[in-house]
C-alpha cells in the first residue's frame, strides 16, 4: 500500500536542535526519524523504524547464512547471574540498577553472555548439540557519562549480539571466523568502509577481540595501521621493546642542582646549559618522567602507582584504564602528595642518594612501573626525590628497577607497528561491530559443561559477537548526506521511491496517484507527497531532508504524460516517460 506523506506520522524541522552536535543527530531529528526524551534516549518515528528494520534484516539473512538462530531475552534481568561472573561489581556505575516491591535487585542489561550461558546450560548437556549459534536484537542500556551525538552514544540503544557455543577450540576458531566473515558481509551490503582491528576484551574477558571501526572524524576511538597490514585500536596497540643495552662501563649517575625546572622543558634547558653533551643537546627523550597516578578499586580503595616513561611521552589514560581495569584511574592529586612524604612533587625518581633501590625498598614507597622503551641499560635524566634537585646517568637494570611494564603512554604517528610491518599512522573511528573469543571465561563460572566422545564432562568455549544497531544507522546517516539532508543507500532508504506532486492542476495528482500504484505494483516501497495547497518548494526541501535516493517530480508536463526522474545520489535528473520510467525502476 502506497504511504501517503499527508497521512505519514512525521514533522520536519526547518532549524537543528540545540543539543545536536554532529550531523547525523542532526539529520536525523530534522527529518523526523528520531525524537529526544531524555539525555541518550530517543522516540522512534515511522521513518526512523522503517530505516532500522531494513538494517536488521540484512543483519538476519547474514546470521541466516552461517547457521545463528534467532531468539530474544529480557532486558530486566536479576542480580545473581552477573554476580556470579563478577560484572554486577565490574560494571561500577556503567548500568542501570533497580529494585522491586520486594526489595529484590535487577539490572537493565548492558550484555547478555551470562543469561545465554545459562540458558543453554538448561537445554543441552552433549557434545552431539555443538556447535550451537545463537542470536538476539534487543535493546541495551548503559548508564553513560556524558551520552552525545545522538544514536552514536546513547543511553539506550539496539544491539545484535550473537553467541557460539563449541566444546573445542578448534571448533571455536571456525565459528569466530564465520561471524567475523558474516560481519564483513554485513557491512559490505551496508556500504559502510570499515578497518578490522585488535582490540581489548575489557569487561568482556576472553582471549582474541577484534573491533570493526568504520573511520570517521566523528569517531570517538583512536586507531592505528600500517601500509604492511597491521591495525590496532590505540588501546590494543603494545610498543615494541628496543634491545637491552650493556651496561658495563657506564659512568656513576651525578646529582645537580635543578631549581625551578617544573617541567620537562625547563629540566632538558637547564642541562643543555649546565650539563652539555658532546655529541647531541639534550632533548626530553633522554629524561625520565615519573607520573603519579591513582586507582580507586572496586572495594573503594585508593591506590598510588609510579609510572616510569620517556619526557616526550604523557600517560594516555584510556590506555591506562585497560591496563588496571577495573580500577578506575585518574591523576593523583594534591591530597595524595601531601599525604605520602616520599613523592617529592616535580623531583621525584626512581632511584634515591640513600641507596634505595626498586625491588628491594622502594625510593617512593609506591608501586613503580616503566614503560616499555626504559630497557637495561638505557641512562637517564630524571629526578633526584630531593627537592630542586635530579641526576643524570641514572641507569636502568643498575641503579634502579621496576615492578613491572606499564603501556600507557600516547601513541603516535611514526611509532614502529609491533609486527614489524613499519611505521603507524593514526586515524579516528567509530566502533560499528565487535567480536570476541570469550574462551571459558563465563562458562566455568556458570557450570556449562557437555559430555563429550568419551563421556568425560568439558566445559563449554563461547564466543560473542555484537553489532550496534542504531549506532550503524547513525554512521550511514553520518555518512550519507549533503547540505540539503540526507542520502539513504537504497538498501536501507525508508523508501525505494518518493513521488513528489508539484502545481494544483488536478491532472497532476491523478498522474502521480496513477504512478505511485504502478510503481508499488511492480515491488517498489512507496512514499507520495500528496499534500495539497504545500508549495513546491518546500516540498522539494522536504523530500531532500528526508533522503529516499530516487525522487520523481509530477509537474507541469504530467497530463503529456512525462515525469521527472530525479537521482539524490548524483544530482541527475532526467525527463521520462512514465512507462519508461515504471519499466527502469522496475
Amino acid at each position: 500500500m502506497v504511504t501517503r506523506l499527508s497521512q505519514l506520522f512525521v514533522r520536519t524541522l526547518r532549524e537543528d536542535p540545540v543539543d545536536a552536535e554532529v550531523t547525523s543527530h542532526k539529520l536525523l531529528v530534522r527529518a523526523g526519524y528520531i525524537r529526544r526524551q531524555a539525555p541518550g534516549v530517543f522516540a522512534w518515528l515511522p521513518l526512523g523504524l522503517k530505516v532500522k528494520r531494513r538494517i536488521e534484516n540484512i543483519i538476519r539473512e547474514e546470521m541466516a547464512a552461517v547457521g545463528a538462530q534467532e531468539v530474544h531475552f529480557p532486558a530486566l534481568l536479576p542480580r545473581e547471574p552477573y554476580e556470579a561472573t563478577n560484572r554486577w561489581t565490574e560494571y561500577g556505575d556503567g548500568i542501570f540498577r533497580l529494585q522491586d516491591r520486594r526489595g529484590a535487585e535487577y539490572l537493565l542489561a548492558p550484555t547478555h553472555e551470562e543469561v545465554f550461558t545459562l540458558t543453554v546450560k538448561d537445554l543441552y548437556s552433549s557434545y552431539k548439540d555443538l556447535p550451537l549459534s545463537i542470536y538476539q536484537i534487543q535493546d541495551k542500556y548503559r548508564d553513560e557519562a556524558r551520552p552525545r551525538a545522538g544514536l552514536l552514544r546513547g543511553r539506550e540503544f539496539t544491539m545484535k549480539d550473537a553467541y557460539s557455543f563449541d566444546y573445542t577450540d578448534a571448533g571455536l576458531d571456525v565459528s569466530y571466523q564465520a561471524q567475523r566473515d558474516a560481519y564483513e558481509r554485513i557491512f559490505q551490503r551496508l556500504g559502510l568502509e570499515y578497518v578490522i582491528v585488535k582490540a581489548d576484551a575489557g569487561a568482556m574477558g576472553g582471549s582474541r577481540s577484534e573491533e570493526f571501526l568504520h573511520p570517521t572524524p566523528v569517531g570517538e576511538d583512536t586507531f592505528v595501521r600500517t601500509a604492511g597490514g597491521y591495525a590496532a585500536n590505540v588501546e590494543a596497540y603494545e610498543t615494541p621493546a628496543p634491545d637491552a643495552v650493556p651496561i658495563d662501563g657506564l659512568p656513576e649517575p651525578v646529582i645537580f642542582d635543578s631549581p625551578n625546572t617544573p617541567t620537562i622543558q625547563t629540566l632538558v634547558d637547564l642541562a643543555n646549559a649546565e650539563q652539555p653533551r658532546d655529541d647531541r643537546p639534550w632533548t626530553a627523550a633522554d629524561t625520565l618522567k615519573n607520573v603519579v597516578l591513582a586507582l580507586r578499586h572496586l572495594d573503594g580503595t585508593r591506590e598510588l602507582v609510579v609510572i616510569g616513561m620517556p619526557g616526550d611521552r604523557d600517560v594516555d589514560l584510556k590506555r591506562a584504564e585497560v591496563l588496571f581495569a577495573p580500577a578506575e584511574v585518574e591523576p593523583a592529586n594534591e591530597g595524595d602528595f601531601d599525604s605520602n612524604s616520599l613523592l617529592t612533587k616535580g623531583y621525584i625518581g626512581p632511584w634515591s642518594p640513600q641507596g634505595a633501590v626498586l625491588g628491594e625498598e622502594s625510593a617512593t614507597g609506591i608501586r613503580f612501573l616503566l614503560d616499555p622503551r626504559v630497557v637495561d641499560g638505557t641512562a637517564w635524566v630524571t629526578g633526584a626525590n630531593l627537592d630542586e634537585k635530579h641526576v643524570h646517568g641514572l641507569v636502568a637494570g643498575r641503579d634502579f628497577f621496576s615492578d613491572g611494564i606499564a603501556d600507557v603512554a600516547h601513541v603516535r604517528e611514526g611509532d614502529p607497528a609491533p609486527d614489524g610491518s613499519g611505521p603507524i599512522e593514526t586515524a579516528r573511528g567509530m566502533e560499528i561491530g565487535h567480536v570476541f573469543q570469550l574462551g571459558r571465561k563465563y562458562a566455568e563460572v556458570l557450570g556449562l559443561k557437555v559430555l563429550d566422545e568419551n563421556g568425560k564432562l568439558v566445559t563449554v568455549t563461547m564466543g560473542s559477537y555484537g553489532i550496534g544497531v542504531t549506532r550503524v544507522m547513525a554512521v550511514i546517516a553520518e555518512s550519507n548526506n549533503d547540505e540539503k539532508g540526507l542520502i539513504w543507500p537504497a538498501n536501507v532508504a525508508p523508501f525505494d521511491v518518493q513521488v513528489v506532486a508539484t502545481g494544483r492542476d488536478a491532472v497532476v495528482f491523478e498522474v502521480a496517484e496513477q504512478l505511485s500504484a504502478k510503481l508499488e505494483a511492480a515491488g517498489k516501497d512507496v512514499l507520495y507527497d500528496d499534500r495539497p495547497k504545500v508549495s513546491p518548494g518546500v516540498k522539494f526541501g522536504d523530500a531532500e531532508l528526508i533522503g529516499v535516493p530516487v525522487i520523481v517530480i509530477v509537474g507541469r508536463t504530467a497530463g503529456e504524460g512525462i515525469v521527472e526522474l530525479w537521482d539524490r545520489r548524483s544530482g541527475d535528473r532526467e525527463s521520462i516517460a512514465v512507462d519508461e520510467l515504471v519499466q527502469r525502476l522496475s
